[in-house]
């Protein structure tokens, strides 16, 4: 089995409040020089056999329809830590 890996975060122009709330926070709990923090969401999914062009294709599609909102967030796709694709709302 292979473990492929979808990264999903917001666009970088849309607010992202759960972030502001935790940079807000560090410098009181003694963490100083962040400047921004960005919330996302990232799901693992292990694959029966091997991870092809069809396989990432497949992943690709269910990360488009069912994992990210594509209008306020963009998507990768992962493969042993490798980038495999990475998905933009159609503009």
């Amino acid at each position: 089995m292979a473990r492929v890996v979808v990264d999903v975060m917001l666009k970088p122009e849309i607010l992202d409040p759960q972030g502001q709330a935790v940079q807000r926070a560090l410098p009181r709990l003694g963490f100083e020089g962040i400047s921004d923090v960005r919330q996302g969401k990232r799901f693992e999914l292990e694959v029966d056999g091997p991870v092809d062009d069809a396989a990432l294709a497949r992943i690709h599609d269910l990360a488009e329809s069912f994992l990210a909102n594509t209008v306020i967030e963009d998507f990768t796709v992962r493969v042993d830590g490798k980038v495999a694709d990475v998905a933009e709302a159609a503009k």
